[in-house]
């Protein structure tokens, strides 16, 4: 390519990246919002990078010191600080007339990788290094050689589509084919990218707005406000403590305890049965009929108890007895036979006490509610 068609391919290059840039800059004043890429990402689509610069050469090569070149990458961004690059360029040298003169070509291919330090938005310095083939073309020979470069270079966005780079470094070529017993070269480069990608930018993502607050006046659950649930998953119903959380509920009888072989069969008021002093004994009992009232999803076994005296099957059946007089005497002050379980006695298997002494055997011959869950 003649220098005049150099010319040509910078200006058209120039050209088409300020029209693109006056496009972009045209949206973003037309628009309501501005897309920017947020600090922490980067945009993955695949880009076009047209590239101008000049090389200053090896004085091995014996040519003029200075020559432009052109070439064109494609890449993409594969993190945020890390791009990938396809490339070639192109560059024609003159050879001293003390070697007979006359002009040769050099293409480059190769790939390119970069390091970009700062977020995104800001003016970004990076790293460059990058391998190539490197093909010489001369009026008399056409050969092949490896070559490598490493550089630094600057970046900065400068639409939703397009950056500015300039770089500089250094490119080593192992050419050993255009001159004659020389075989290595070292040039320095310098080069200006309009880099512009294609395709639709990806969209922002969603972020949903977060829920309301609860209405603490008016949502409850197991009757307990949520602004004070710690547990307001469990179902309705279940018996909780303050924090909403599953509590178990204790229904205590104990001091309702029964006299020697009482109640005798057939007997239903459950006074004359009970130990001394029988008044409290009953108020356990009123405060135990208060309790199930107070949780109605509350559910209830009563177990009958005895002490050691006596036989095994006789005890058995002092204790069945003990837990029916319990049981009736629940359902006639109102508590439903439904949360009530059928009463069971244990005999004297259960003891809670010595059956040793008077006082052990007293506490051993009891009821209790079993609550179930």
């Amino acid at each position: 390519m003649k220098r005049k068609g150099l010319y040509i391919f910078i200006a058209l290059v120039l050209g088409g990246a300020g029209a693109v840039h006056a496009q972009d800059n045209t949206s973003s004043s037309t628009s309501t919002t501005t897309q920017s890429t947020p600090a922490s990402g980067y945009d993955g689509r695949w880009y076009i990078a047209p590239t101008v610069g000049g090389y200053y050469n090896d004085t091995k090569r014996n040519t003029n010191s200075t020559q432009f070149y052109y070439g064109l990458g494609v890449g993409r961004f594969f993190g945020p600080n890390w791009s990938l690059d396809l490339f070639a360029d192109r560059t024609k040298r003159t050879i001293d007339d003390s070697l007979g003169g006359g002009r040769w070509s050099n293409n480059n291919y190769g790939v390119t990788a970069r390091y970009y330090f700062l977020d995104w938005n800001a003016w970004r310095p990076y790293l460059l290094g990058g391998v190539m083939g490197s093909q010489h073309i001369t009026q008399i020979s056409n050969g092949w050689s490896p070559a490598a470069e490493a550089g630094v270079g600057l970046s900065k966005t400068i639409t939703d589509s397009s950056d500015f780079r300039v770089e500089g470094g250094y490119r080593y070529d192992w050419d050993n084919v255009t001159l004659r017993n020389r075989n290595g070269y070292g040039d320095w480069f310098f080069g200006v990218s309009i880099v512009s990608r294609f395709g639709e930018p990806a969209a922002a993502p969603v972020v949903a707005a977060p829920p309301p607050p609860p209405d603490c006046s008016k949502q409850f659950r197991n009757g307990v406000n949520l602004c004070d649930n710690k547990c307001p998953d469990l179902p309705e119903g279940t018996i909780v403590g303050p924090d909403g959380c599953p509590q178990k509920v204790v229904i205590d009888l104990r001091g309702v305890n029964f006299k020697f072989d009482r109640p005798k069969k057939n007997e239903t008021n459950i006074g004359p049965s009970l130990a001394e002093p029988t008044k409290d004994s009953l108020a356990i009992l009123d405060q135990t009929v208060d309790t199930l009232k107070r949780y109605p999803q509350v559910r209830v076994l009563v177990a009958g108890h005895t002490d050691n005296v006596g036989t095994a099957e006789y005890n058995q059946s002092l204790s069945e007895r003990r837990a029916k007089i319990v049981y009736d005497y629940l359902i006639a002050h109102g508590i439903d036979q439904s949360r009530l379980d059928p009463p069971v006695g244990y005999g004297l298997t259960k003891p809670i006490d010595t059956n040793d002494t008077a006082e052990g055997r007293a506490r051993n011959r009891r009821t209790e509610l079993d609550v179930q869950q």
